[in-house]
């Protein structure tokens, strides 16, 4: 077996056949299978998550490697001052770029990218708790595809008037053609920190000496340039199996209303009016599938499930003249991406409801605006909670909202209720610092997972309150009986619950029960909430289930009659949703007590409609797509010399390709 592996390699230049040799000596002494070779090089890590490619109609953003991944001689970044090692001091480049949370600045990123020559890839740690603040976000979210432009109200376009997110650094926006990867605070982290301490660390100043602790990441990206470009190549059909290399962000936005509409009659309805009341699903972060978004999302839209809930009684005894509509839009980061495609089907005949039907919007984010009646009736519902609700006493312009992409399209009354009059108050805006933490959702240690899922906090308190105000309000708004208004009262324990489900996990008992048998795998430690291109994520289950769960009612259906409700009297699919859940485990059992639900509960496309129109260059609507790859990995190993560490940066994949056919021959 030995002389094989020599004689494979022995015909290679000299530092091949050195690395054979040490190869070799260490299996023949040691007797362990070829198989093994590549284990025995290279310690994989496996709690990395990367920065990948994304891209619109006009250029490209994010991360990526080389084909054959990027190698690097590790250095631990101290302090910005410390960056003149790799970039012009230190005597091996390229370097990999280690940096703890608080040096991941958008100046040290950006001297990195300009001196890119000497950088290899960049590995952020990030830690356990958060910086005081950070957004990797713009300035300006969404700006040019809200209702403010060049033609209409110019002076406010841009954020003229209002920087909303004053502390983002546009990390998120920028390219950098390197790898960046980030690390969990742990022992494979410290492995590291180690590794460069015993081998990499310069002494006064002197060179290291060889052998040096190299890293290598991989996180080659498909696409290239654009939208328009990538999509093209998505057309070349030259094979029977054709290579996609991106695809449109986008999910599933999830609705519901008070009384049901049939799903297969669109577009307007006579003497129809409609109360629309909103809240997004997704976030983001500056690395792949790791955003939390504690109060940029989950904050508003648990509030809106919640407020929902207060309402399912009090609309059946006393069903107000108007219709309210509970509308969840995913893809609302990237250019409102579920909004626009709402509006885009409405406009087109494509949804139940038009345009002209609905009376009024009023939205749950992170920003404000006003319109008057609207106010009253939210100021006039706070009786006897804790708070009031103050209008901004300057003219301003509508904030980044979902609102704005209906205004694009109508003018219609809207309002967006939060908690700040200006400026963002979130200090981690589309970051992965906005977790539980951030919306100071605290336990206290002796509580059990279950029992915490029980714990009614502080802040389950707050948002409380507000679903009883947005409840009462849109209950006052439709039309409904003034006399019931103040019975309206959100339940402070379904709030708590959703927001453990939603911020610490989803695997719980709770939860657990209201999803179907067949999703209960996708419940998780906790769920992200990054758009993505896959379609129905978690968090767009998990919305849909618990909506139909607190705004429907159970059912005596079997499981065979749920899944084929039309062959039953007074039952259709057309105008409800009929859901199987597993249900609770009733005491002294082992067996679940599922159900059917029925509700009024639907999905619909979440797709920007300029994939629709085949207008990959709109001005428009978004036109976000994510690149495709390969595989995403990173690994650390010993270097032994500057000639191997030019051979493992330029041909890496070879090596393992020769030492993987020197096994088997």
């Amino acid at each position: 077996m030995c002389s094989n592996m020599v004689r494979c390699l022995g015909d290679g230049n000299t530092s091949l056949q050195k690395l054979a040799t040490s190869i070799v000596f260490f299996f023949c002494l040691s007797d362990v299978s070829c198989n093994s070779v590549e284990q025995k090089i290279y310690v994989e890590l496996n709690n990395t998550v990367p920065c990948v490619r994304l891209l619109n109609a006009t250029h490209q953003i994010g991360c990526q490697s080389s084909i054959s991944g990027d190698t690097g001689v590790i250095h631990v970044l101290e302090s910005e001052e410390d960056l003149e090692w790799p970039l012009s001091k230190g005597p091996n480049p390229p370097y990999m770029v280690l940096l703890e949370s608080s040096l991941f600045t958008r100046s040290i990123m950006m001297k990195m990218k300009n001196e890119s020559n000497r950088v290899a890839g960049v590995a952020v740690v990030v830690p356990n708790t958060s910086p005081p603040e950070f957004s990797p976000h713009t300035t300006c979210p969404n700006e040019n595809t809200g209702v403010y432009s060049d033609n209409y109200g110019p002076n406010l376009a841009h954020c003229n008037t209002t920087v909303w997110n004053p502390r983002g650094n546009g990390l998120s926006y920028e390219e950098f053609d390197f790898p960046v990867f980030s690390l969990k605070e742990d022992n494979e982290t410290e492995f590291i920190k180690q590794c460069y301490l015993d081998h990499n660390r310069a002494v006064n100043g002197s060179a290291p000496q060889y052998p040096l602790c190299a890293m290598q990441l991989f996180s080659h990206m498909h696409a290239v340039t654009n939208t328009p470009t990538c999509m093209r190549r998505n057309d070349i059909n030259f094979s029977i199996n054709p290579e996609m290399v991106c695809d449109p962000l986008g999910d599933y936005n999830v609705w519901g209303s008070i009384r049901p509409y049939n799903d297969t009659v669109f577009g307007h309805k006579e003497n129809e009016s409609v109360v629309i009341a909103a809240a997004r699903l997704d976030s983001r972060a500056f690395f792949w599938e790791v955003s939390t978004g504690a109060e940029g999302s989950v904050s508003g839209f648990v509030t809106l499930l919640a407020a929902a809930q207060a309402l399912r009684e009090v609309t059946h005894e006393a069903p107000p003249t108007r219709n309210i509509l509970f509308a969840f839009f995913q893809g609302e980061t990237f250019d409102y991406i579920g909004s626009s495609r709402m509006v885009y089907d409405m406009e087109n005949g494509k949804f139940v409801i038009d345009l002209d039907n609905i009376h009024s919007v009023l939205e749950i984010g992170q920003v404000r605006t006003c319109v008057k009646n609207l106010v009253n009736n939210l100021q006039s519902s706070t009786a006897g909670l804790g708070f009031l609700l103050v209008e901004p006493n300057v003219s301003q312009p509508l904030p980044p909202s979902s609102l704005q992409r209906f205004l694009r399209a109508q003018p219609i009354p809207g309002i967006v209720l939060a908690d700040h009059e200006s400026a963002f108050n979130n200090r981690y805006y589309e970051s992965f610092y906005d977790n539980a933490a951030n919306l100071n959702l605290t336990y206290p240690s002796d509580l059990s997972p279950e029992e915490q899922l029980e714990f009614v906090t502080h802040t389950a308190e707050s948002l409380t309150d507000v679903a009883t105000v947005v409840a009462r309000a849109l209950y006052k708004q439709a039309g409904g009986d003034e006399s019931r208004v103040n019975t309206i009262k959100a339940d402070p324990k379904i709030v708590t619950q959703m927001l453990y489900g939603f911020l610490v996990s989803s695997n719980n008992s709770w939860f657990q029960a209201v999803m179907a048998p067949e999703l209960k795998n996708i419940l998780s430690d906790p769920p992200e909430y990054y758009v993505g291109v896959a379609m129905s994520s978690t968090p767009t289950r998990l919305v849909q289930y618990l909506l139909a769960n607190l705004t429907g009612a159970a059912t005596n259906l079997t499981q065979s009659q749920c899944q084929k409700p039309d062959e039953l009297p007074n039952e259709s699919r057309q105008m409800y949703s009929y859901l199987w859940v597993q249900g609770i485990v009733p005491p002294n059992s082992t067996e679940r007590d599922s159900f059917c639900v029925r509700a009024s509960v639907r999905l619909t496309k979440a797709v920007s409609p300029a994939f629709e129109l085949g207008e990959y260059a709109s001005k428009d609507y978004s036109t976000w797509t994510e690149s495709r790859w390969k595989f995403i990995k990173a690994r650390i190993f010993l270097v032994a010399s500057r000639d191997l560490e030019v051979k493992l940066q330029s041909s890496s994949r070879i090596h393992i390709c020769l030492i993987n056919y020197s096994c088997v021959a």
